[in-house]
């Protein structure tokens, strides 16, 4: 065994001296047979003893782990003196307390009892008696009690009372060393009592092999404790005892038996009251043993005093034993203390005690009845206690039983807890972290700073911040500027040490509570610095743009986030339009933090609105003066709306009705951005059964589109200082259009009857604009509504009455037919589908064929310049069709061909009669009675079709032709393919010749180019004996050709490379 805290040093031999000076007094009387009323005279030296050690100790918690070194000492060798002793060679070796034992003369519990109540520590007694074996400290306890009854004084009833009261406060598992090596001895020892305590006979003991499994020490002690005081109650004489008395019967009878109600422990204020109250009373009472003693140890006692833990119960026999004991006390002593107590100007600790306890135990002895099920008898003694007590209670004044508590001395004791880290410390941070009347004192100030790390909880750091900004309102002098600084630095470093899901909490609550602006709408502490900080900050982000950086920058973020929100969100969104490349990891750093997806009321409670959708507007929105930055910022926002790891930041409907619903206008600045917007937006699914779409206002949403479509039909005719999106935005607006037409259904709608409602409300709407625009809305028509186009449209297409039916359009006159058919071409691919399908022409008929073609040129050049390109590609697609199936007849010419060419042009026909198409239409739109019929920009535009066109048809022709090949056995057509390049070349240059000079050369000459890059290819891949000689004649041909070209630019480019073609044929002649 080790030794422990059973070796001999200098301060056992001191108090070996003292019990030899003890002995000899108690001479000829040995020490083991020491009366109670001999300690006065017999134990002073023992006494002194230790007071010396206690001098020579360095502190106060030194001095007292000697007292219990000591009492445990004494203790063991009277439980350890009668049992057989071990040899002298093995002794000091096996057994660590040999040596102290045989320094210490024979004693009985008279010196062990004494001697605790000189030293005034019952808890040590009670400490050390609670690690003793079962029976053992059963039998130890009963023999206190026969000591404290036999010749009973005041002090012994005091001790006695004391000694029940640390029982009661007594915790499991807060064993010190001593303790536990004072209980592992005994243990160890298998041993007997001593016999000549003058008390019961000795009770033999051994070691408990069941200790480990035993019941709270406490079990087995409750009734002898009733019993002692049943033994001793008639020697009580003082009212203060008898209250001590009653309130520790009181006590055991709420906690430790059935009575107690199964409930959550008293709330933390209340607590808190109740232990100020306790050290209040022992700073005031010059007589308790705890009013000399520091507020710390006060606070902790007190705090004992209050948590009492029911480890142990008592049986239903036991607990009406005490109830009828609780009952005839209250009887015989209630109407002397009722006016010993009124006649008291304030309460001492003991009668504080009774009636806190009593008023508890009142409350539960009335519910008791009803929770269990009593015997006659059980429930007549309940009754009894229950008047008694009600009648004890109401002749004691109500001043006594509430005291008002100093302030200052309720926040010293909650800081005490703190600091001392007691039972409910943590409790108490929230009371103090909340409390305004504490705030900002020297103490208080110092306890945040000190105690900084039991603060690191979301709730507790909103309720700093809430005192901090309550103080911040109230003083702004110098002095408490300071204290704002200091306070804030020690918050914002609690809150950096949270996760960042605790983060997110207080930043909820911040906005939760002062919205946008945060802390700075009334801390100007935090104002100062912070625009620097915040460009410092996000300077460092910005050139850390990575995957490793995330977390750091993060962090920075929060910091940034809790003082400023509105600020850093706004500072977030500018830097990701104006910084290239950075946007999307801005917004996986905004993403991070979910609470900023909070919605502000203050300007109209009734529609909240997103912080960070308000952050965008004030921010950027308007601000986007280029392209770049018009990506960026629809590429920031698709990821806030979506981001790839975490909840979106803002909403669809959030976004649609900030950026899109306003700005739906023709002449709006931004309208087309607003487009783009709409368009990312739907893209987006909806998490919700209910779309998000329905919250957006459909039907108006709809119309307004089609509004939109509406005013291409006056394009080019617009007046030139009025704003109007381009037409490179019609088909955008085409693609919404549809999807929106796929997201509106039935189930967004209240109700059926409020779709119907609206669909005819949209179809009325929709009535004064194109007809076409009708058609685009067929898919959320569905069966409500036909087909309405112009009646010419029936002469010519075989349309089903059941879907189809004619309105009155004066601009559609006879003749009109084609047009209306072509326009309904480029509706949608499935209605052009449909067009071909039903058109009706006679191919056996020469004159009618004859007539379709040229009313479908004359169609054609009507329709082109209003087309967009997904419009005209469909356009495309039905020339290529009717070419295919021979409706559409367009004769080829020979204009630009210098001799026969003895080739199979069969597989490229149509791409030269599309080309000669082409042709014959600019010949059409270019003659003097269509010269001034187009702007500037529309003969830009309607080049720009063209250009696209022949880009196309390059591509199918190569397509057709298949990959240029030298091998003679897997010939491809390069002679065809070079004679189509030379015809295509030669009508776009006729074309060029005809256009006004309206700045599309740059068009032109780039597809003329790539027509000559693509006749090089296939003409040089072309391995024929005459291959030289043709390439050479071509080459002279396509120079005079371009020789005529009129555009200079033009002219010297297609030269430049139509010289290197020559140069190319020259090298192979050589």
């Amino acid at each position: 065994m080790e030794a422990g805290p059973w070796g001999v040093c200098e301060e056992t031999a001191i108090l070996h001296g003292g019990f030899l000076l003890a002995a000899r007094r108690s001479h000829p009387r040995p020490l083991r047979e020491l009366r109670k009323a001999d300690w006065p005279r017999v134990g002073p030296p023992v006494t002194d003893a230790l007071g010396e050690i206690g001098a020579r100790c360095p502190s106060p918690l030194q001095h007292g782990l000697w007292k219990k070194e000591a009492v445990a000492m004494v203790w063991a060798k009277v439980l350890l003196q009668d049992t057989p002793a071990a040899s002298l060679d093995e002794g000091w070796k096996e057994d660590g307390f040999f040596s102290v034992g045989r320094m210490i003369p024979d004693l009985n519990r008279t010196v062990l009892f004494e001697l605790v109540k000189a030293l005034g520590a019952p808890c040590l007694l009670v400490q050390l008696l609670l690690a003793l074996p079962r029976d053992t400290r059963r039998s130890e306890l009963e023999r206190l009690v026969e000591y404290v009854a036999s010749e009973t004084s005041p002090s012994d009833i005091r001790f006695f009372l004391d000694v029940w009261w640390e029982v009661m406060k007594h915790k499991e598992g807060q064993e010190d060393a001593t303790v536990s090596m004072f209980g592992t001895l005994v243990r160890q020892h298998g041993c007997e009592s001593s016999l000549d305590d003058g008390l019961q006979p000795p009770k033999r003991f051994k070691g408990d092999p069941s200790s480990l499994n035993d019941p709270p020490a406490a079990t087995n002690l409750l009734m002898v404790l009733i019993e002692g005081l049943k033994q001793t109650y008639r020697s009580i004489a003082l009212p203060r005892m008898r209250c001590y008395a009653l309130a520790n019967l009181v006590e055991l009878l709420s906690v430790f038996t059935e009575l107690e109600p199964k409930s959550s422990p008293l709330p933390v204020a209340e607590y808190l009251h109740k232990v100020s109250s306790v050290v209040s009373l022992w700073a005031s009472d010059t007589e308790s043993q705890f009013h000399c003693r520091g507020l710390d140890e006060k606070v902790k006692e007190a705090e004992r005093s209050v948590s009492l833990l029911s480890v142990a119960k008592l049986s239903h026999e036991e607990l009406f034993i005490g109830l009828g004991f609780l009952c005839s006390l209250l009887h015989a002593w209630g109407e002397e203390l009722q006016g010993t107590l009124n006649s008291s100007e304030e309460l001492c600790y003991e009668s504080y005690q009774l009636l806190d306890t009593l008023t508890t135990f009142a409350k539960n002895l009335v519910c008791f009845p009803e929770a269990r099920d009593l015997a006659e008898d059980e429930t007549r003694v309940v009754l009894e206690l229950t008047q008694v007590t009600k009648d004890f209670l109401k002749e004691i004044c109500a001043s006594l039983k509430s005291k008002d508590l100093d302030t200052s001395l309720v926040s010293s004791v909650a800081m005490t807890i703190i600091e001392q880290k007691l039972d409910r410390h943590v409790e108490m941070c929230s009371i103090f972290a909340s409390n305004k009347t504490w705030a900002f004192s020297k103490d208080w100030v110092d306890c945040l700073v000190k105690n900084k790390v039991l603060f690191q909880k979301p709730e507790l750091v909103l309720n700093l911040l809430e005192t901090l900004v309550n103080f911040a309102t109230f003083r702004q002098d110098k002095e408490a500027r300071e204290l704002q600084v200091q306070v804030t630095k020690a918050i914002v470093e609690c809150y950096t040490e949270l996760s960042l899901t605790d983060k997110n909490k207080v930043i909820s609550g911040v906005l939760a509570s002062w919205g946008g602006p945060g802390l700075s709408l009334n801390l100007q502490v935090v104002m100062e610095g912070f625009q620097e900080d915040l460009n410092v900050t996000f300077n460092q982000i910005t050139k850390s743009v990575s995957d490793e950086g995330l977390t750091r920058s993060v962090a920075s973020v929060a910091r940034l986030t809790l003082l400023y929100p509105e600020a850093t969100v706004k500072q977030i969104c500018n830097l990701a339009v104006v910084n290239l490349g950075a946007h999307q990891f801005l917004a996986q750093i905004l993403c991070s933090f979910p609470a900023l997806s909070f919605l502000e009321t203050h300007d109209d409670p009734g529609r909240p609105r997103s912080l960070v959708v308000r952050c965008l507007e004030e921010a950027v929105w308007g601000r986007l003066s280029t392209v770049r930055e018009e990506e960026q910022f629809l590429e920031f926002l698709a990821f806030l709306m979506q981001p790839s790891s975490a909840a979106p930041l803002v909403s669809p409907a959030e976004v649609t009705k900030a950026f899109v619903l306003p700005y739906l206008k023709s002449d709006s600045a931004q309208i087309e951005l607003s487009l783009q917007i709409l368009s990312k937006v739907l893209g987006i699914q909806s998490c919700s059964e209910e779309h998000w779409i329905k919250s957006c206002h459909p039907f108006p949403l709809l119309l307004s589109l089609c509004k939109l479509l509406d005013g291409y039909t006056k394009y080019w005719h617009q007046p030139r200082d009025q704003l109007f999106p381009s037409l490179e935005t019609k088909d955008l607006i085409l693609n919404i259009l549809c999807q929106l037409c796929e997201v509106v259904r039935p189930e967004t709608a209240p109700s059926p009857e409020l779709w119907v409602q609206s669909l005819a409300w949209l179809h009325r709407k929709v009535a004064s604009l194109d007809w076409t625009i009708g058609l685009r809305l067929k898919k959320l028509y569905g069966d409500h509504f036909k087909n309405e186009v112009p009646a010419t449209l029936f002469e010519i297409c075989a349309l089903p009455e059941d879907e189809w039916t004619s309105r009155p359009l004066p601009a559609y006159g006879p003749g009109s037919g084609l047009l209306a058919w072509m326009e309904c071409c480029c509706v949608s691919t499935a209605l052009r589908e449909t067009m071909l399908t039903l058109l009706l022409v006679n191919v056996d008929n020469p004159e009618e064929v004859n007539l379709f073609s040229k009313g479908f040129l004359v169609a054609l050049i009507q329709v082109l310049p209003w087309c967009s390109h997904s419009e005209w590609k469909r356009l495309t697609h039905v020339v290529e069709n009717l070419l295919q199936r021979q409706v559409l007849h367009v004769p080829y010419t020979l204009e630009y061909v210098q001799y026969m060419p003895l080739l199979n042009l069969r597989p490229f026909a149509c791409y030269l009669q599309f080309s000669v198409l082409f042709l014959r239409a600019f010949q059409l739109l270019c003659s003097s009675s269509c010269s001034t019929w187009l702007p500037a920009e529309a003969w830009l535009h309607v080049v720009q079709l063209y250009c696209s066109s022949l880009t196309d048809l390059l591509g199918s022709v190569k397509s057709t032709a298949g990959p240029p090949l030298h091998p003679a056995e897997d010939r491809t057509p390069t002679q065809e393919v070079s004679f189509v390049c030379i015809q295509m070349f030669c009508h776009l240059l006729h074309v060029a010749a005809m256009l006004p000079d309206k700045g599309c050369g740059e068009l032109l000459v780039v597809v003329a180019l790539e027509i000559l890059s693509q006749y090089e290819m296939f003409s040089g891949a072309d391995t024929s004996p005459s291959n030289t000689l043709r390439r050479a004649n071509e080459r002279h041909f396509l120079e005079s050709i371009t020789d005529n070209v009129s555009d200079k630019a033009l002219r010297s480019t297609l030269l430049q490379k139509l010289s290197k073609l020559g140069a190319h044929s020259a090298g192979e002649l050589a």
